[in-house]
C-alpha cells in the first residue's frame, strides 16, 4: 500500500485527464468546476486503498473510485440548491455561480457521468459495482429526504437521526470501500466487512461534520459555519443539548430553533453556548469516538496482514482527529 498522497495524486491525475471540455459549454463547465474544487477525496481515495488492502493494483479501481467522486459530488450540487448553501469549500455553490436550473441540469448529468464508468469493467464487476450503486444512491435520496423532513418535526429522535446520516452520508463511504473489494475480487466475507468498515467511519465522520458546522474555523472548514444552525437542522448536537438541557435551556432553544432572523449572528451564537452548557458539545465528540472504533473493531475481523489494518486504523484516526 501507499500514502495518501500517492492515492490523491493519481485521483487528481485522472481527474484532469477526465475529458469534459463537451458541448453544450453550459452544461459542462458546472460540472468542471465543482470537480475541480477538490475537496478532500476521502471517498475515491478509500476506494483505491480497499482494492490495494486486498493486493491488486489499484489504478484497475480509478474507474469506479472516479464513479463515486463524481456521484458524491452530484449530491452536493443539488443539496446545496435545497439548503440554499452560497459557499461550497470556500468558493461560490453551482446554483450561484450559474442558477438553480443549471445546477440542477448538471447535476443530472453528473449522476449519468458516474454511472458510465462502470463501463470500464468486465460483466461480472460492473454488475456488482452497478447493483451497489443504485442500492447506495437510493439511499442517500432517501436520507436526503429524511434530512429536510427532520427541518419541520419537533420529536426528531436520536435513532432516526443516526439512520438519517447512514443513508445520507455514511452508505457511500461503506460502498466506496466496497467498490475496492469488488474491483479486487475479494471474499464477500471481506468486502462486507470492510463496506461495514466504512459505514461505520462515515456516520464518525458525519458526526464530526456536524459538530465542525458550528464550532469549526471557518479559514479551514470551506463552508458556512452555523450553516445548521441557520436551517434550523436537528443535528445529534440538538438532540442531546434537548436530551440534556433544563426547561429553560429547552425552551430557548425551540424558540431559536423557530426564528429564521435577517443577522443569523446572535442566534448561531447563543445556540452554541446552550450546546455547550448542556454538554452536548462534549457527548457529540463522544460519538464521535465510538462509531470510530466500532470501524475499529469490524476492521479486526478481516482476513488481511496486520500492516494493512494498521493503516487504515490510522486513517479513521486522522479523520477523527480532522479539523476541516
Amino acid at each position: 500500500m501507499h500514502a495518501l498522497s500517492h492515492y490523491q495524486e493519481l485521483i487528481s491525475d485522472y481527474f484532469t485527464e477526465l475529458n469534459l471540455a463537451k458541448e453544450p459549454r453550459n452544461l459542462y463547465e458546472p460540472i468542471e468546476y465543482i470537480l475541480t474544487l477538490g475537496g478532500k477525496r476521502m471517498r475515491p481515495i478509500l476506494t483505491l486503498m480497499a482494492t490495494e488492502v486486498f493486493d491488486v493494483d489499484c489504478k484497475k479501481a480509478l474507474a469506479a473510485a472516479t464513479a463515486i467522486e463524481v456521484f458524491h459530488n452530484f449530491s452536493l450540487v443539488h443539496d446545496d440548491i435545497m439548503d440554499d448553501a452560497p459557499l461550497r469549500r470556500g468558493r461560490e455553490t453551482v446554483h450561484e455561480k450559474w442558477d438553480i436550473n443549471t445546477g440542477i441540469l448538471s447535476g443530472d448529468a453528473m449522476l449519468i457521468v458516474a454511472y458510465q464508468h462502470f463501463e470500464e469493467y468486465e460483466p461480472a464487476i460492473f454488475r456488482d459495482l452497478a447493483k451497489l450503486f443504485s442500492k447506495t444512491a437510493l439511499e442517500v435520496c432517501e436520507g436526503q429526504q429524511y434530512d429536510v423532513d427532520f427541518e419541520t418535526r419537533d420529536d426528531v429522535t436520536i435513532p432516526e437521526y443516526l439512520k438519517m446520516i447512514e443513508y445520507k452520508t455514511a452508505v457511500l463511504v461503506g460502498a466506496a470501500m466496497k467498490m475496492g473489494a469488488i474491483v479486487a475480487e475479494t471474499s464477500c466475507e471481506n468486502a462486507n466487512l470492510i463496506y461495514e468498515f466504512g459505514l461505520n467511519l462515515g456516520i464518525a465522520f458525519q458526526l464530526q461534520d456536524d459538530y465542525l458546522d458550528a464550532f469549526g474555523d471557518p479559514k479551514t472548514f470551506g463552508k458556512q459555519v452555523g450553516g445548521d444552525i441557520i436551517e434550523n437542522k436537528k443535528t445529534y448536537l440538538y438532540l442531546k443539548a434537548i436530551e440534556f438541557a433544563t426547561a429553560e435551556e429547552k425552551d430557548q432553544l425551540l424558540h431559536l430553533f423557530s426564528i429564521q432572523p435577517n443577522d443569523n449572528t446572535d442566534k448561531i451564537n447563543s445556540v452554541k453556548e446552550i450546546f455547550n452548557q448542556t454538554g452536548a458539545s462534549e457527548a457529540t465528540q463522544v460519538a464521535i469516538e465510538e462509531y470510530t472504533f466500532k470501524a475499529f473493531d469490524t476492521l479486526e475481523q478481516m482476513n488481511i496482514d496486520s500492516h494493512k489494518k494498521e493503516i487504515l486504523h490510522q486513517f479513521g484516526k486522522n479523520l477523527m482527529d480532522r479539523k476541516v
